[in-house]
Order: structure tokens, then sequence, then C-alpha cells
């Protein structure tokens, strides 16, 4: 099905987040080594950032790897730091000629050093591109991210900057590493697990959800446009009732 004909470009949601899960059973399947399901999965980040600025979406955040992921066996770890140096150092080109904006989420502190420089480098090389705003999020984790903003609000509170009842969402918000990204409308998660992996906690707030049992080396753009589909499907009521929003 022509699932990109079906999309009503006009109710398009801004943000789209994405938890990239499946490699490693997928490669599991084919009888390979867990690195060769990340190569593949690179294949379905190519073909997604595609979809997303065919359609004209603002922003595309991808969990690329968690704090969690450091757990992995050391040689996985390695290779995958290595797989990400490669492939950011190869698609800067096509970035900038789909004018697509390299942006990130997360520690990067914890990155090895090459990490580092090739996403500075892209970073720098794309910020002037005004199209999809691609984040990856790296080493991140959203319980350590929310810790860090309460620490730095409790900060300008001992400092008298900020006073008690100034501290509300809008202010937490701000506090965020996502503070000048709107919140994603749609959430989705591959490979069939059902929950949410310290991904985003507080700005999924009133996501909507949306879980396929694909790999994420056999995820697409047409797979990226059903789900949009899906999406758009849906009523979103944010607490009121439907025919509250009927009236509005």
């Amino acid at each position: 099905m022509n699932y990109k004909s079906l999309i009503n470009t006009s109710k398009l949601p801004s943000h789209i987040a994405i938890i990239m899960d499946g490699n490693g059973r997928w490669a599991k399947e084919h009888n390979k080594p867990r690195i060769f399901g990340h190569k593949n999965g690179v294949l379905s980040v190519r073909s997604v950032v595609e979809g997303a600025g065919e359609i004209g979406l603002k922003y595309l955040t991808l969990y690329a790897f968690s704090t969690e992921n450091w757990n992995r066996p050391k040689v996985e770890i390695t290779a995958l730091m290595q797989l990400l140096v490669v492939t950011i150092s190869k698609e800067v080109t096509t970035l900038n000629k789909n004018n697509v904006r390299l942006l990130t989420i997360g520690d990067l502190k914890s990155l090895p050093s090459n990490c580092k420089k090739e996403l500075e480098k892209a970073k720098t090389k794309t910020k002037n591109n005004t199209g999809l705003n691609l984040v990856l999020a790296l080493s991140y984790s959203s319980k350590a991210e929310i810790v860090n903003a309460v620490k730095a609000i409790a900060k300008g509170v001992s400092e008298e900057k900020i006073a008690l009842d100034e501290i509300d969402d809008n202010l937490i918000n701000e506090h965020l590493e996502t503070a000048l990204i709107q919140d994603p409308e749609l959430l989705i998660r591959t490979s069939g697990e059902h929950r949410i992996s310290n991904f985003l906690l507080w700005q999924i707030a009133y996501s909507e959800l949306y879980f396929t049992d694909k790999l994420w080396p056999d995820f697409t753009k047409d797979d990226l446009f059903e789900a949009i589909v899906n999406y758009q499907k849906r009523e979103r009521r944010f607490g009121m009732t439907s025919e509250q929003l009927s009236i509005s």
C-alpha cells in the first residue's frame, strides 16, 4: 500500500521520536554477528531520514545509544563507536544535500574523542540547514536529564535566582536538553517491545505511541509513512472529551 499518498500533510506531526530496536536479533536471524545488524540498521536510518525530509517533517529524534548500552560487551561497543564515526563522516554531504541539520542530546562527554570530533564537525557543517532537524540521542538517559534539570533549578533557588512559585512545566522544559525542541507527538518503537527504555520520559507525556514487530533493519520510510497514517487516525484529546474537541 502507498501510505505516503494517504498522509494528510496539513496534520503532520512536527516531531517524531524513534526507539530503533532489533539490530541484534536481526543479525541473529541471519546467522551474523551483532555488528552486522547495526550496519544494516544504518541503511534504515538513511531511509527514514530521507522519508522524513520528503514529507516535510520538522524534527526526527533517533535513540541511537543509551547510557545502559555501555553495559554491552566491550567488543560490540567499540565496533558501534567506530561505525558511528564512519557513518557520520560519510553522511555529512548527504545531510547538506538534503538540507538536514544535525543535533544531539545525551552525555557526549562519555563518547570516544574521535566520535565527539566527528559529531561536532557534522553539527557545524549542517548548522545553517533549514529543513529536517535530525536529533541523535547518544549516551542518553532521560532520568539523568531530569535529574540534571532538577539540580540546575535547585541551584537557581539556592542562589535566589529562581523563586519556588516560578517552578512549573515551562521552567522544567527550559532546563532539559530538548529546551528548543517541540515535544514529540508520535513515538515509534520497533522490534515488538512495548516499553520506553528511559527515552524522553518527560517529553512524551502526551505523545501517541506506535509499536511495530518489525526489527529496525527491516524498517523503511514506507513503515514511517504507515505509522504517520495510523497516528492521523487517532483523536488526541489531552484530557478533554470528543465533544469538547468538536466545539473547539
